[in-house]
């Protein structure tokens, strides 16, 4: 949130969710399942869940053979769900399956009998990629941190180090930057929001105390953090009931925590659940992929891509480069598309090619962000060498 002319700093604050919160939580349920055993595998997959019940419903096309409520049952062991105490018990919940095959009209629009450069997007929409140069990631602070503070969280939980976390938390990180011409740099962490799901015999004074000591201080480096720093940790007080048994959840509900945190827009389409030709996904992909290379080359310090897509059309219906008036001196925001169109190819079917967007790497993406991850296999974070478009 911006407060321009509240005070002379505006913070910025941005929040993530552990696995394990029920929005998020979903998304991993239909992940890699399909791919792994065809990668030509058509998605559409939804779920939601609240109290014992699991559903999983959609359209799915695959010669992958698919025992969908075991997925369900796997993803929540896997995310710490084993008894009704936590919010839900993989073991004996109620899981509902309802799906179908994917739409023969938007098959043969997309994708039947086509070659790679002539495979049509999966959906109309618009995608938005960011990239700022105030991270090593090239990602706004507040939202890295945010991330790798519910990364933490999850990693003390099952490593031991924090064993009276249960499986549910989310984070927020206010960020106070400066404004200098253009710019925003960040100056310290304004307030930092911890709310974590607890066994019930641990006290609040404990919690406070561990999550100073274990979760933030291996997370934000000191020079971020003073004596001005907020700190409101679990400011509900008990927060024993998690997960499904508090809150229902619901596949789409996080695109916010799953992009940039607020900065740079959203085109409003949810990645989880969905095969690579639905652009949603892979065209967002590529818009990181785009904004974060203009940035990484030094062509801007921050910088917005966004491209739209019609159902069946392989090529964007438009590209917009938006540096926010940090492009480089000699350029312009026009003369950024041009490099963009001369160093990518943004067909529907040449970027999953490209970003070989087949395999089955979409499990681990479902928490903690889908950008500024240093995992190899996310190709999208790959800065692609323009110095070939560069002036003399």
């Amino acid at each position: 949130f911006f407060f321009f002319l509240m005070i002379r700093r505006p913070p910025r604050s941005t929040q993530s969710r552990s696995s394990a919160a029920s929005d998020v939580y979903k998304r991993q349920v239909h992940g890699d399942a399909c791919l792994q055993q065809d990668p030509e595998s058509k998605v559409a997959c939804e779920s939601s869940c609240k109290g014992n019940m699991v559903m999983v419903f959609g359209e799915i096309t695959t010669k992958a053979v698919i025992q969908y409520e075991q997925i369900v049952r796997n993803t929540l062991k896997d995310i710490g769900y084993d008894s009704a105490e936590k919010g839900i018990d993989y073991k004996n919940c109620t899981v509902i399956v309802a799906i179908e095959s994917q739409s023969p009209e938007i098959a043969q629009a997309v994708h039947v009998q086509k070659p790679v450069e002539e495979i049509g997007a999966g959906d109309q929409g618009l995608m938005i990629g960011y990239a700022s140069n105030e991270t090593d990631e090239l990602m706004p602070l507040s939202h890295i941190l945010s991330c790798k503070l519910c990364h933490r969280l999850e990693e003390a939980r099952k490593d031991g180090t924090c064993a009276w976390l249960l499986p549910d938390a989310k984070t927020q990180v206010t960020v106070e930057y400066k404004v200098q011409g253009n710019d925003y740099i960040p100056v310290r962490v304004h307030t930092v929001l911890i709310s974590a799901q607890h066994i019930p015999s641990i006290t609040l004074q404990e919690i406070q105390q561990q999550l100073r000591e274990h979760i933030i201080k291996p997370v934000i480096p000191a020079k971020y953090l003073d004596e001005n720093t907020n700190y409101h940790l679990n400011p509900s007080g008990s927060f024993v009931i998690g997960g499904p048994a508090a809150d229902a959840g619901l596949t789409g509900r996080k695109i916010i925590v799953d992009t940039y945190g607020g900065w740079g827009g959203h085109g409003g389409g949810a990645f989880s659940g969905k095969d690579p030709t639905k652009v949603d996904r892979s065209a967002a992909y590529a818009a990181r992929w785009v904004a974060k290379s203009l940035v990484g080359n030094g062509f801007a310090r921050r910088c917005m891509v966004q491209i739209a897509y019609g159902i069946g059309i392989p090529e964007p219906i438009s590209i917009f480069v938006h540096t926010y008036g940090t492009v480089t001196e000699g350029y312009t925001d026009t003369d950024l598309i041009d490099i963009v169109l001369k160093g990518f190819d943004l067909r529907t079917g040449c970027i999953i090619r490209d970003l070989n967007l087949k395999r089955p790497i979409y499990y681990k993406l479902a928490a903690f962000g889908h950008f500024g991850r240093t995992d190899p296999e996310f190709s999208w974070e790959q800065i692609v060498d323009l110095s070939a478009y560069k002036k003399v």
